[in-house]
């Protein structure tokens, strides 16, 4: 039958060290990489109008989080998206465990991460008790407007010394930490410190749409917060390597 071995004839103890015992070094890489021996406690936040697609909850259901830490989610029902962010992120921060998480990810009803995504940008992020100005504080997975013409959410390009806080679209560097001005929230984590610092003024999370004599003015509630923590001098990526599905329900169709 399909996948059964040869016959064996064993003899004497077997002394193998096992795989991950004959390089140790390797390992060792391999393990502060993937930094699972630190506290990686995250809490996830979904905002939804309460009907969730079942192919989405199904890919939801295969992601993986990191052994023995803790992980939890919060549902946030029936309000505007920028206002359930800043709700959420509001009660984290006054509950006296919630706040000793370290990581926030925001994961949305129409998004479909790989099963190791999270884990990847556990890697990505800065790990240090206080959120600092030398690594990322914010990287999200990859994912694209919906449409055959889709954009991919990686906006400015703080290397531009012309346009260094603006928030045009960039091209995606394959499979690489690709350092940028702002992203989508679809799939995103976050450092819980940076909601701890006094010059990060509220409201964290504001969508935008004001109309008036002068003119139109709209933004969304993402690159709100990510221009105003980008103006702070903190640092943001896509990382590449975490390829998102983007579910749309009327065709069926992740893009």
């Amino acid at each position: 039958m399909a996948g059964e071995r040869e016959p064996q004839i064993v003899i004497g103890g077997n002394l193998a060290e096992g795989f991950n015992n004959a390089d140790i070094e390797r390992t060792r890489q391999r393990l502060q990489k993937g930094k699972q021996y630190k506290d990686l406690s995250t809490i996830c936040i979904v905002p939804t109008r309460d009907k969730i697609p079942a192919r989405v909850v199904e890919n939801w259901m295969g992601l993986m989080t990191p052994m023995n830490n803790r992980f939890i989610r919060m549902f946030v029902s029936g309000m505007e998206v920028g206002d359930a962010y800043e709700k959420a992120i509001e009660t984290i921060m006054e509950h006296p465990i919630l706040n000793q998480f370290k990581y926030i990810l925001t994961m949305e009803e129409d998004n479909m991460p790989p099963p190791d995504g999270l884990l990847k940008l556990l890697e990505s992020i800065c790990d240090c008790k206080v959120p600092c100005k030398d690594h990322f504080v914010q990287v999200a997975g990859l994912y694209y407007t919906k449409g055959e013409m889709g954009q991919p959410m990686i906006y400015g390009d703080p290397r531009n010394p012309t346009a260094a806080m603006g928030f045009q679209p960039q091209i995606p560097i394959p499979d690489k930490l690709q350092e940028c001005n702002g992203t989508g929230m679809g799939f995103t984590l976050f450092h819980i410190g940076l909601f701890r610092d006094k010059k990060l003024e509220r409201p964290w999370f504001k969508t935008i749409q004001e109309h008036g004599p002068g003119g139109s003015a709209m933004g969304t509630q993402d690159l709100y917060f990510m221009g105003k923590i980008r103006r702070l001098g903190y640092k943001i990526a896509s990382d590449n390597r975490v390829k998102v599905g983007h579910y749309e329900y009327d065709s069926n169709m992740v893009w």
